[in-house]
């Protein structure tokens, strides 16, 4: 491990298989990377995207830990947990059994190849900030200065 101990929060969903059991899975694994590891209630919500309508319904969580990791170390480690969860990528917005998406990673802007930090459309995303909310709502986006409970109130106002 190097660096500072930061703030990290991942965003989890599972559509196929037994959902909850991917989820809780995931969540212990990352109480082994992420220091003081959090996870939120499980919503069910509908797959959000053109075409999807009528996928399989989702169960989401959003977690949150410390870290001094770097980030793309981190990203690697979520992928790492999602392949070994069966996850395939068939295609955009495919159904999946693992969804782990790297959302936050303290104050850190990162918009390199293969790492997009923070997460390009999590603040449009109610199934991602209800549950980030809920356990973290006083955290900060480093991108727009704004909290995770002001990106809901946003987001629920549109």
């Amino acid at each position: 491990m190097t660096g500072e101990s930061r703030v990290v929060a991942v965003a989890l969903g599972a559509n196929l298989g037994d959902r909850r059991a991917a989820i809780l899975h995931a969540a212990d694994r990352l109480t082994s990377v992420l220091a003081d590891f959090r996870l939120s209630p499980i919503i069910e919500t509908a797959p959000v995207g053109a075409g999807l309508e009528h996928d399989p319904l989702y169960l989401n969580a959003a977690g949150v830990g410390r870290s001094d990791r770097p980030a793309r170390e981190l990203l690697d480690v979520l992928l790492a947990i999602e392949r070994d969860a069966g996850r395939t990528r068939a295609y955009q917005g495919a159904p999946r059994t693992l969804d782990l998406d790297l959302l936050l990673v303290g104050g850190e802007v990162h918009g390199e190849e293969g790492l997009i930090v923070p997460h390009p459309r999590f603040r449009d995303r109610l199934f991602v900030l209800e549950p980030l909310a809920q356990i973290a709502p006083d955290l900060k986006d480093p991108v727009t200065g704004k909290t995770m409970e002001e990106l809901l109130a946003e987001v629920r106002g549109r």
